[in-house]
């Protein structure tokens, strides 16, 4: 059997409750959760050249950290 690695704080179980989630959501909710992350005013969305996302990934990390 192969073993899984999960980020720190997740777990089989919390993955499989997210999957749930998303699986389970319907259009509209899906909807609505996209849109209430556009107006978070903690956080900002953006897109950004594929290039720069390892770049990107590694500041979130060390910000984090």
């Amino acid at each position: 059997m192969r073993q899984h690695k999960f980020p720190p704080g997740w777990d089989a179980e919390r993955v499989q409750k997210v999957l749930t989630h998303y699986e389970e959501q319907t259009e509209d909710e899906a909807m609505a959760e996209d849109e209430a992350a556009f107006e978070d005013s903690i956080q900002t969305m953006m897109g950004v050249p594929c290039e720069l996302v390892p770049a990107i990934r590694e500041l979130l990390a060390k910000h984090h950290a």
